[in-house]
């Protein structure tokens, strides 16, 4: 059944699906140039176990090779300022959690699986769109978890790259009813919570590791347009929150939970979109780790090369050597860096992607930009394109403040209207002679953030509209 949204714009539901398609990332597993029998690295509590690919079908996660049991790798915060963890659970909920489980009532069936757009700025074609999913809210702390959804999303989007680019979001509420408040855990390891998504403290042995499960954030994700970054708010006070790995099959990359009333959980998620979004590794190291010998890693913020070399070879971030970075410091190269003490260097002493409550590095803001705008275009209209205009009709279009607007018909720059974000074909200069011309908007983003001109070819973008003189 589709659930209402609330919202007078046309929506494009997107289709459930049944069930998620696990991807162990390569920068959350074992290297492969570890020796057999290497352990994944686990945090307190968290047992390291050497995986498997599951024969599952449908799904490419790990198995325990004891027993057989599907496993995700997650990434955990013990604590504000701290170095992450990774560690390997159970993808499914323990059953002294599920249980008690019972169904909804009617009433609170009746409001379940609800949409809300909490920030519209464009199209979901146009932009990125963000998906909040509540657990721990029964159906009278709806109006809480939307209200906490926008205070986090407020903490999030005041971090630099997001704080120039909030107008690429689109920010979505999705209700997930649950039948009793708070989370599994809370305060203590013996509290048992009937709730939605059956998110829970102390997962895999570990307090502040807050777990979900996530076939059942997929369902609900898939009612919401077009996800591509997914939140789940576990209402709580207590800090807390995991990165999931995995691959959707509704399009997101990976899982961020929090708690939706702690202060500093909002770094949590934040760090794991360095992931999901700007495709960034993790710079904190691993002592049992020791040397990596691979081949150079595939992403932006690590590397195999000295500062030196890496200015030699015009590789990687070297555009940015020497630069103070808005995480402190300057920009080089500092050993150590996705989990290896040595043999591998990242761009900075101490970001986000190695300690939460930092900023991302220059390079790591030109990832995550460039990440943006993978989903997001440099130019959104809601003025459709696929019917021909009258001279009269309004053309709206938006950019971010770093870009340049130009206007042009039938090919001809009309430099007067530069910037201007709302026209007409009339005040353009379309003529009234009968025949069909064009009206074509060009944005170019000119931040000085990203410098590499391959990303840069992302940073630009146009729309034609036809015209009926």
């Amino acid at each position: 059944m589709r659930r209402r949204i609330r919202s007078r714009i046309s929506l494009r539901t997107a289709a459930v699906a049944g069930g998620i398609a696990l991807a162990a990332a390569a920068a959350m597993t074992a290297p492969a140039t570890a020796s057999a029998g290497s352990p994944r690295p686990s945090g307190p509590g968290g047992a390291a176990s050497t995986a498997a690919t599951a024969g599952t079908a449908g799904t490419a996660g790990t198995a325990d090779a004891a027993s057989g049991q599907r496993t995700l790798d997650v990434e955990y915060f013990t604590g504000p300022g701290g170095h992450p963890r990774h560690t390997e659970v159970p993808a499914a909920t323990p059953e002294r959690l599920t249980r008690a489980s019972r169904p909804l009532a009617a009433a609170e069936a009746a409001a379940d699986g609800d949409v809300t757009p909490l920030i519209g700025n464009g199209t979901t074609a146009d932009k990125l769109d963000v998906v909040f999913i509540g657990d721990g809210y029964t159906a009278s702390q709806q109006e809480d978890f939307h209200a906490d959804a926008r205070s986090k999303w407020d903490q999030m989007s005041a971090v630099e790259p997001y704080a120039s680019y909030k107008d690429l979001f689109n920010v979505w509420t999705v209700d997930a009813v649950s039948r009793q408040s708070g989370v599994s855990g809370d305060p203590s390891k013996d509290v048992v919570k009937d709730t939605a998504l059956g998110s829970y403290f102390w997962c895999d042995g570990v307090e502040r590791l807050l777990c979900v499960d996530t076939a059942k954030v997929e369902s609900y994700a898939a009612k919401a347009p077009e996800a591509d970054l997914v939140v789940v708010l576990s209402n709580s006070t207590k800090y807390g929150g995991a990165g999931y790995t995995l691959t959707s099959k509704v399009g997101y990359d990976g899982i961020a939970t929090a708690s939706s009333d702690n202060a500093d959980s909002d770094q949590i998620a934040v760090h794991e979109t360095g992931h999901s979004l700007g495709k960034l590794a993790d710079e904190y190291v691993y002592p049992e780790y020791g040397t990596y010998t691979g081949a150079e890693p595939g992403e932006a913020n690590a590397t195999k090369l000295t500062a030196a070399q890496l200015t030699a070879q015009k590789k990687k971030w070297y555009r940015w050597i020497g630069r103070t970075s808005p995480d402190g410091g300057t920009v080089g190269a500092y050993e150590g860096g996705r989990y290896y003490p040595k043999g591998i260097n990242r761009p900075t002493e101490n970001s986000i992607m190695r300690t939460l409550g930092r900023e991302f590095s220059l390079p790591g803001r030109e990832a995550m930009i460039a990440g943006f705008y993978r989903h997001a275009s440099v130019l959104s209209s809601r003025t459709a394109t696929a019917t021909a205009l009258k001279r009269s009709a309004g053309i709206e279009v938006s950019v971010p403040g770093s870009a340049s607007l130009r206007w042009y018909v039938d090919g001809a720059e009309v430099t007067a209207a530069s910037g201007r974000t709302s026209v007409t074909p009339a005040t353009l200069g379309v003529p009234a002679d009968g025949a069909r011309h064009t009206v074509t908007a060009k944005a170019t983003d000119g931040t000085g953030a990203v410098k590499d001109p391959a990303l840069r070819k992302l940073l630009s973008g146009s729309r034609t509209w036809k015209v009926t003189g």
